[in-house]
């Protein structure tokens, strides 16, 4: 499984992304109103948020890799199964 395999690399991306939102989270707690700590807030927001959609796009581009191009190793229903399960994170992801 493609999370397996990666595992070191997806948790090391997760652990910069909580990084990132501790220090969000700083941020919120020192600002002082000022223009340039909403600007920082909003650059780190953006920071994460990207680094967030980057995880979620590797995640899905396994799993589509994996679970549908697989060939002959998926039955058709278990590839059938795993583009619905990709179309519902999507769609769920995009709201």
């Amino acid at each position: 499984m493609h999370t397996v395999k990666d595992q070191k690399k997806l948790l090391e991306r997760v652990r910069k992304i909580g990084g990132q939102v501790e220090a969000l989270e700083r941020l919120l707690s020192q600002t002082t109103g000022e223009s340039e700590d909403v600007s920082l807030i909003l650059q780190t927001v953006a920071s994460a948020r990207g680094a967030l959609n980057g995880l979620m796009c590797e995640l899905i581009e396994g799993h589509i890799r994996e679970h549908i191009l697989a060939g002959a190793e998926v039955s058709a229903l278990d590839r059938e199964r795993a583009v619905e399960d990709v179309v519902e994170v999507v769609k769920r992801y995009l709201k």
